[in-house]
């Protein structure tokens, strides 16, 4: 069965973003609402799968990562803020796989791939 899996590692300082929140939404013809929410750990990881079982369907979805708090606490940043919430629009066409969406963040930049 497949499953959806994330984590963020902040490669300004070199090591995993803990406390940051994160949401996910399914995108289809219609909003739908939020999914799912999150916090990273010290692994810079949510600690279970945002979604799995019978709620892991093929669709479009969107992580949310809300990156401005995080960023704040680390870093001297200048108001309004370049990145706060960071979204990722995605396609889940395999519901027999694992789709694992990291972010890679700093202050003014981000990236993002289908991880393993």
């Amino acid at each position: 069965m497949g499953r959806l899996t994330t984590h963020v590692l902040d490669t300004a300082r070199g090591q995993p973003a803990s406390g940051l929140s994160i949401e996910l939404f399914r995108l289809e013809t219609a909003f739908e609402g939020i999914l799912a929410t999150g916090k990273t750990n010290a692994d810079g990881r949510v600690d279970a799968p945002l979604l799995e079982g019978d709620g892991f369907k093929a669709g479009v979805y969107e992580l949310r990562f809300h990156v401005g708090p995080y960023l704040r606490k680390h870093f001297e940043i200048r108001e309004p803020m370049f990145l706060d919430v960071i979204p990722v629009r995605f396609g889940i066409a395999s519901t027999d796989e694992h789709y694992h969406v990291p972010l890679l963040l700093s202050p003014y930049a981000y990236s993002t791939y289908r991880g393993s």
